[in-house]
């Protein structure tokens, strides 16, 4: 019981002293100084009651665990589990949201497509990162690099050479590739957290350097990007001003301007190009480099006693990979109008490599619904103070409920009848 209450004691104060700075001292702009404001009333009870409960706990906790290790949450049927995880299944699900995805956008709102649209570049960034981490079992923090890289080279592009997105966006793809197919060659004795370490270290490199290359690409201020130089149909603006010899869709059609037509038309770009990421994953899965990968995740050893090149595998992942993310921060760079280095911090590399991890290794459907999860949580603007606490509960209730993420993807395997 001693043990018990000292225990108990502890983790009481232990809340107590980090919950108090943290939750009950907040920093509010007066002029140009800085004033700390104490801790409302409701917080402090709030605090309070959660050191009481934990001290509670922590008494009764050796009596409680034995009747609470009986208790199990509930799961998915094991029969409904495998159904979902199917290829075939997955497949069918697809193409029924992408039938819904088509038709959804002229009936909803401008901020229901926008929403949609944001989920759209973030699902092809779990889609390209699903290569790295999912399929060849490469740990990359740093993937927000190729992103800022894509989105930079497109807002370079037109500014200094003048062309328009649907040259930058391939343009921008291929450089991200390069930068990819360069990091891969410093990490490729490395695995685990020493990658990590590195491609970490990778995507804070790239921040920098464009915060502090001023004279290109506008230091902390970023770059933005000319009408003229955003998505197009066939040569039609949607912008209000562009220059005078350029033809407009309202004009073209001689219809009144609305902010909505441009919307939706970002809205079916994004769509295209993540219809053609969800493309070339699956036909990558189905060549022998999509078998190598998985075989490289599996088991390095084995893969090179098969007679596998480790060094070509972990470069086409990291290559193709970074592109994709490439083609996603060019889309982003023209759905902004503005780039800067702060929109590609490390939280960014955190929430994709979450997006990969919640939907489940490998899984392309499981991505998607990791996506739309993920940024609805993120969208919450009466929660924003919350955001991170609740990211991080709904992780750890998925650790421990399913770990596996939400709808892993189903492996290939035979079996010897008895």
């Amino acid at each position: 019981m001693s043990k018990n209450l000292k225990s108990a004691v502890f983790s009481a104060l232990l809340v107590l002293l980090i919950s108090y700075p943290v939750l009950g001292l907040k920093l509010t702009t007066v002029g140009i100084s800085l004033q700390v404001e104490g801790a409302t009333t409701f917080e402090l009870w709030a605090i309070a009651a959660c050191a009481l409960a934990l001290f509670v706990w922590q008494l009764v906790r050796d009596r409680v665990t034995p009747a609470w290790a009986k208790v199990s949450l509930p799961s998915m049927p094991s029969g409904a589990s495998n159904f979902l995880t199917l290829p075939s299944t997955q497949r069918w699900v697809i193409l029924g949201l992408v039938v819904f995805a088509l038709i959804w956008p002229f009936f909803a709102s401008r901020g229901s497509v926008d929403i949609a649209t944001l989920i759209l570049i973030y699902v092809m960034l779990g889609l390209g990162l699903n290569i790295v981490v999912g399929l060849a079992g490469l740990l990359d923090l740093g993937y927000v690099g190729f992103y800022a890289v894509g989105a930079y080279s497109y807002a370079l592009i037109a500014h200094y050479f003048g062309f328009g997105f649907w040259i930058c966006l391939p343009l921008a793809g291929m450089i991200a590739a390069l930068f990819g197919y360069l990091l891969g060659f410093p990490v490729l004795r490395l695995r685990g957290d020493y990658l990590a370490i590195v491609t970490l270290g990778f995507g804070e490199i790239i921040r920098i350097l464009l915060r502090n290359l001023t004279e290109y690409t506008g230091g902390p201020n970023g770059m933005s990007i000319a009408n003229e130089n955003k998505p197009t149909l066939f040569g039609l603006s949607f912008e209000r001003r562009v220059p005078a010899d350029m033809p407009t869709f309202h004009g073209f059609f001689d219809i009144a301007y609305s902010s909505q037509y441009k919307v939706i038309f970002l809205y079916l770009i994004a769509l295209l190009l993540v219809l053609m990421t969800l493309f070339l994953v699956n036909r990558l899965l189905r060549m022998p480099i999509g078998r190598a990968w998985e075989a490289l995740r599996e088991d390095e050893i084995a893969c090179r006693a098969l007679g596998l090149n480790p060094t070509v595998i972990k470069l086409s992942a990291f290559t193709i990979g970074a592109s994709l993310a490439g083609f996603a921060g060019s889309f982003f760079a023209a759905r902004q109008g503005l780039v800067t280095p702060e929109s590609f911090t490390f939280i960014e590399s955190a929430m994709i490599l979450a997006i990969v991890v919640l939907g489940g290794m490998g899984s392309q459907l499981g991505v998607i619904l990791a996506a739309i999860v993920m940024v609805m949580l993120q969208e919450m603007r009466e929660l924003s103070e919350y955001r991170m606490l609740i990211f991080g509960l709904v992780m750890i209730f998925m650790m421990i409920w399913r770990p596996q993420g939400l709808l892993p993807m189903q492996r290939p395997h035979l079996e010897l009848k008895q």
